[in-house]
């Protein structure tokens, strides 16, 4: 995996192949979501594959929630794969209590792309058949 630089305590970008990481630290609430969501949205506008890992978070409220949720939605929008990478049971636990499981499908560990990967609307914009 390749580390994408940035001097972020909150935030560490990776790739691995066509799949871009995004490691979130800290605490997940209002003040962190204003801060990430403009990153997290230019990543959304790049990526055709997009895992947000959550496993080192100490805290999430309802706003960050209300991020993860965002994210998925606007990946699934696009076209693009979205995986949310989560193992913290008081985590999972908010998820399922808020019903937000479904959308967001929270996975314990790093999964690999699923082969092939369906084309974004942008590649098949830029590549018409």
């Amino acid at each position: 995996m390749q580390l994408i630089p940035r001097h972020d305590p909150h935030l560490a970008v990776r790739a691995a192949g066509a799949l871009t990481v995004a490691v979130l630290r800290g605490e997940l609430d209002l003040v962190l979501v204003r801060h990430l969501r403009p990153e997290l949205d230019a990543l959304l506008r790049e990526a055709d594959a997009l895992a947000v890992d959550i496993r080192p978070l100490g805290f999430c409220d309802a706003t960050g929630l209300g991020l993860l949720a965002h994210c998925a939605r606007s990946a699934r929008a696009r076209g693009a794969h979205f995986q949310l990478v989560c193992d913290q049971p008081w985590i999972l636990r908010l998820v399922r209590l808020t019903g937000l499981d479904e959308l967001l499908r929270p996975e314990p560990v790093l999964r690999p792309l699923p082969s092939p990967l369906p084309a974004s609307p942008r590649a098949r914009a830029e590549h018409p058949v």
